[in-house]
């Protein structure tokens, strides 16, 4: 996502050859579905029933620890673009995955469903909305998120300050994975990167009237800001010492959240209907043009 000829989000590759040959890193603003981050237990927990992950489906991402992480779709050749178009305004792109299509997708997630996804630039943000149709019968929860880099051009990390409006932080165990415990956490208003190495969960989001909750990463006059809309639930922010990038990532449920639910550590699991959808959008507004960034190379 290039402002004024400069990239905002982290791609270490100088093309998409570069990126398809590439399988375990991610970049850009991956979608992480049908559900984000680690899932536990061997199985997911879900309307009374238990469903055993099938390696053999050749679907799962496993983590160091062996745990299922981020889903099954972050690089599918399964999307199909379903609509494109521009006016004076805005440009935009919908795709859509059919996902009950798939027996080796269901093996790991038995729900009939697809999604439909749309990005949508105008007025200098970016709007990714996501929506999700179940053809289920059976109600669907909803744990997906997506992983976005962010990188301010010019800025070092240790440079910059972070927005992160929450009160409450997700306490997990030595894997990463959500335990249900939440402690009340107090951060600064413009967070320090050169002091804090998050890999965090956080809940209870500050938002204001019309449910939206905004994040930021600002230095050297610039700012970029990532706006969630009430749907997403869960901020994980991710930026680890010696990279020069953040993660703002909006998520619909906690670390493990089926599984947290169905052991009733989770009231808050959102679901889908059987026939009924679900829709959210999050927005990405990007350093405005200034003298630094048009003369960045």
């Amino acid at each position: 996502m290039k402002v004024q000829g400069v990239n905002i989000l982290h791609f270490p590759f100088d093309n998409v050859s570069g990126f398809n040959t590439d399988t375990r890193s991610l970049n850009g603003i991956p979608f992480l579905a049908p559900w984000a981050n680690r899932a536990a237990d061997g199985a997911l927990h879900i309307n009374g029933k238990t469903y055993p992950f099938n390696e053999s489906a050749g679907t799962l991402r496993l983590d160091a620890n062996g745990l299922p992480i981020h889903g099954m779709l972050s690089r599918s050749p399964f999307w199909e673009v379903i609509d494109l178009g521009a006016d004076s305004d805005s440009a935009h792109i919908t795709s859509r995955l059919e996902f009950w299509k798939y027996p080796n997708l269901m093996a790991n997630w038995p729900f009939a469903h697809e999604y439909e996804m749309t990005y949508r630039l105008g007025n200098g943000t970016l709007e990714v909305r996501t929506t999700i149709v179940s053809r289920c019968a059976e109600p669907m929860p909803v744990a997906i998120g997506f992983h976005p880099y962010f990188n301010l051009p010019g800025v070092q990390r240790d440079e910059a300050v972070a927005h992160i409006p929450v009160q409450s932080h997700v306490e997990t165990d030595s894997r990463l994975v959500a335990t249900g415990e939440l402690k009340p956490v107090s951060l600064a208003d413009r967070t320090e990167l050169k002091d804090h190495r998050f890999d965090d969960g956080f809940t209870d989001i500050v938002r204001d009237p019309d449910g939206r909750a905004v994040f930021y990463i600002e230095g050297a006059g610039k700012r970029i800001e990532v706006v969630y809309g009430p749907k997403y639930q869960v901020a994980v922010i991710y930026a680890p010492p010696g990279k020069d990038f953040i993660c703002f990532e909006p998520m619909t449920a906690l670390t493990n959240g089926v599984n947290l639910a169905a052991a009733g550590k989770y009231p808050a699991l959102q679901w889908i209907a059987p026939g009924e959808m679900w829709s959210e959008s999050f927005w990405v507004i990007p350093p405005s043009p200034s003298p630094a960034l048009q003369a960045a190379p």
